[in-house]
């Protein structure tokens, strides 16, 4: 391990900004430390993790953390990093997507160790019951209008034309609150966020400084960006989620084994606990051995590991394999659906399998990998053909209902990447 956390973090590329003195009080002392995190969904994506895996770190560095959802900032809507306003939500809605984020946190965070247990709280409890009156004397008081305007999040929306609602302009006066009563209640001295979130975070410590003439801190990372110029965390189906219902267990190894060699290693600093050493000899394996994809398998595995365990972590592995010709009699139906989701597809009675079943050179010219019975003849007899996987050999087989995959299932293989799927219909 690092000497403190900090080194850690910088070592990792983690600190983008910080108010002066962070590092010595992460060097000096264990401190409680929050991180917010918007609700405005019932999962995460990856996006949020930088953060999320950062408070992590911390707390196993012995810090107390506390991840925030903003049930009550998200009724309002945080302007940072957003070209338009937000969708508003009930509190309702905060309320059921803040209980199924919960499961989500203790991949990463430690809400059991006696030491430093990790809490999350959200901050609905104590905005949503607050006097707009009493808020304004005592809070809104601390902030002038050009403090507020001069701060990246709001100037840059106030240069586009549809320009910024009182409601997210008074966004920066509710994260800053959050921080005070943090401070008072929990006795946190810092805050963390993303690199768009230090208008607010400074704001906070401003506040802290003002009302109570104490000394807070405030530490940002860097927003993740793809060296192709593509969004982090996006993909052509949509954004990449923690959550196996939304983002697939297969799909979510998928999206880290496909990760760029320009951005793998940064990866495993920002993603993993991986050691330095560990890093560093993925980065030269990398460096001398790209074809192999060392690095990106390791990220793959440990990213599926931690957010979706081990035994999903298996079936993935099993699933990336089908694609290479690998063993999938035992897939079952949504892991073959979503491997093969993207190659040419058929539908066929399954009453044209029952008793002695179907020729497969009938099935194969229903497709698009021959172009006639005569050359599917030609491709088994050259052993180019497969059926699930399994070497076609005699051009005479047989296909029956004893050769469905899941029940409803047929992969046809020519060559080495040539996938045809047969849906079979009951």
């Amino acid at each position: 391990m690092f000497a403190n956390a900090f080194e850690d973090l910088k070592w990792r590329g983690m600190v983008y900004d910080h108010v002066e003195g962070v590092q010595q009080l992460l060097d000096s002392q264990k401190i409680t430390v929050y991180n917010g995190f918007d609700p405005t969904g019932d999962s995460l994506h990856v996006g949020h993790m930088v953060p999320l895996i950062a408070l992590a770190r911390l707390q196993r560095y012995g810090h107390h953390p506390i991840a925030l959802a903003g049930g009550g900032t998200g009724m309002i809507g945080d302007p940072s990093g957003k070209a338009q306003e937000r969708q508003l939500l009930s509190l309702e809605q905060l309320a059921a997507n803040v209980e199924s984020i919960k499961g989500q946190l203790a991949h990463f965070l430690d809400f059991e160790v006696k030491s430093n247990p990790a809490r999350l709280w959200n901050n609905a409890d104590w905005l949503v019951p607050l006097n707009l009156v009493s808020f304004l004397r005592d809070v809104g008081k601390h902030f002038t209008v050009n403090y507020m305007l001069a701060k990246d999040s709001v100037r840059t929306r106030l240069e586009r034309e549809d320009g910024l609602s009182f409601t997210e302009f008074s966004y920066m006066l509710m994260q800053s609150y959050d921080f005070l009563y943090l401070y008072d209640r929990a006795g946190c001295v810092l805050q963390t966020g993303g690199s768009d979130q230090w208008g607010n975070i400074t704001a906070g410590v401003e506040l802290i400084r003002r009302m109570r003439g104490g000394q807070a801190f405030g530490m940002v990372y860097p927003l993740i960006t793809k060296s192709d110029g593509s969004k982090f965390g996006k993909t052509e189906s949509g954004s990449v989620w923690l959550s196996a219902e939304r983002t697939s267990p297969y799909r979510f190894y998928q999206f880290w084994l496909n990760t760029d060699d320009r951005d793998v290693v940064n990866y495993l600093k920002y993603f993993t606990f991986l050691p330095k050493g560990e890093v560093e000899a993925l980065a030269e394996a990398t460096a001398q051995r790209p074809e192999q994809r060392e690095a990106q398998r390791s990220l793959a595995r440990v990213m599926t590991d931690t957010v979706h365990g081990p035994s999903a972590l298996a079936r993935a592995e099993q699933a990336t394999q089908a694609l290479f010709g690998g063993d999938i009699s035992s897939l079952d139906a949504a892991d073959i659906a979503d491997v093969f989701a993207e190659v040419p597809a058929s539908e066929l009675p399954k009453s044209q399998l029952e008793g002695e079943g179907l020729a497969v050179v009938d099935l194969l010219a229903g497709t698009s990998l021959v172009k006639s019975k005569g050359d599917a003849r030609r491709s088994i007899s050259e052993g180019g053909l497969s059926i699930n996987n399994v070497r076609i050999q005699d051009p005479l087989q047989m296909v029956t209902v004893s050769d469905l995959l899941a029940g409803q299932f047929i992969v046809l293989r020519k060559g080495k990447k040539n996938y045809h799927l047969v849906r079979v219909l009951s």
